[in-house]
């Protein structure tokens, strides 16, 4: 059995960005009733879309921003 061990919170910044009306409506929408935040939800969706750009990348590695 792991030692249990009291996790770190990860750095973070503070950074201010604006959002469309309809973006926010919609992201208030999708966590409706879970337990997930705003910002949860942005940090997961951005990760995922690098995960995303980083596999399509390493699949055409001739392809120029």
């Amino acid at each position: 059995m792991s030692r249990f061990q009291i996790p770190s919170t990860p750095p973070t910044v503070n950074k201010t960005i604006r959002f469309p009306s309809d973006v926010v409506e919609e992201v208030e929408k999708a966590i409706q009733g879970k337990n997930c935040t705003f910002s949860a939800f942005v940090i997961a969706a951005v990760r995922a879309a690098l995960e995303e750009i980083r596999e399509t990348d390493a699949l055409c590695p001739d392809r120029t921003p």
